[in-house]
């Protein structure tokens, strides 16, 4: 794989590389808790692409961003293992320290990503330049919300697509809200009917039943995935920057709106549901009483 540009190599999640006025952000990192859990790292992959998606904004090189996993086939986000009490506990604590040499400390173990949630979905919203998802593997959770994020979605047929959130019980022992932009984004891109089978009952689809829906741009063989990414890439080098920036920006007026009026509510929903399984000492509730 080549090298991370040298403008973005302060980035644990994800790898920047740009060459002829396209940015390619490969999605190396996880969830931050998942890597917790498996190595300790603190890679933060809310923060970072949304951090990275801003820098990008600003830099006049760069004219089209295109968004993919680290390697094809591979799940841009693996199913969440159970999380022993000991792993939670180190990440609090790890959290709980100076953030930067000024020593200031984050209010919640939880702040970082919720944080990074609304960073991340306001830079893709704003942006002027055309993001491209080139899904080549399965996406679950946050990575889902960040494909619908996206101004065109191109996917491998075969790729799974899902919102886990409601599907929590095995590895975090409750299930959440949607925090982390599904609720905002999905009944964008689908019948309402539709929007509420696949949050409310993780439903699961392909990319393929995703095109027959018309929620994604195009489903695809893994072998042409490239080549159409690609001439998508070249149709937008080929327009005005101008027009093609200003286009786009009018377009996202609705995604920034939507974003605005539920992003907010809907993490701190959320963040909700982790303080009530703590408080209530794990036991999950099936009642509203």
């Amino acid at each position: 794989m080549q090298k991370t540009h040298p403008q973005y190599a302060d980035f644990e999640a994800v790898n920047v590389q740009i060459e002829n006025s396209v940015a390619t952000i490969r999605l190396i990192g996880l969830d931050r808790i998942i890597q917790l859990n498996d190595s300790g790292s603190p890679a933060e992959i809310h923060f970072d692409l949304g951090r990275a998606l801003s820098r990008l904004r600003e830099d006049h090189s760069v004219r089209v961003v295109v968004i993919t996993g680290i390697e094809d086939g591979k799940p841009w986000h693996l199913p969440a293992p159970p999380f022993s009490e000991s792993v939670i506990e180190d990440f609090r604590k790890e959290d709980a320290v100076a953030d930067d040499s000024e020593g200031v400390t984050l209010p919640d173990y939880l702040w970082k990503p919720f944080h990074g949630v609304r960073i991340l979905h306001n830079a893709l919203a704003e942006i002027e330049k055309p993001v491209i998802a080139k899904v080549n593997g399965d996406v679950s959770g946050l990575p889902q919300t960040i494909m619908f994020g996206c101004d065109l979605i191109v996917a491998r047929e075969d790729a799974v697509v899902i919102d886990v959130h409601m599907d929590l019980k095995d590895s975090l022992g409750f299930d959440t809200v949607p925090g982390d932009g599904g609720a905002s984004l999905v009944p964008m891109h689908m019948f309402p009917a539709k929007a509420m089978e696949y949050l409310l009952l993780a439903k699961p689809y392909t990319a393929k039943e995703l095109e027959r829906m018309g929620c994604i741009n195009y489903a695809v063989p893994q072998d042409q995935l490239d080549d159409i990414v690609d001439e998508m890439v070249q149709q937008l080098l080929s327009k005005s920057a101008y027009a093609l920036a200003m286009t786009k920006r009018v377009v996202k007026r609705r995604v920034a709106e939507q974003i605005n009026l539920t992003l907010d509510s809907s993490s701190a929903y959320e963040w909700i549901n982790f303080l009530h399984h703590q408080g209530s000492g794990g036991k999950a509730s099936t009642s509203l009483a």
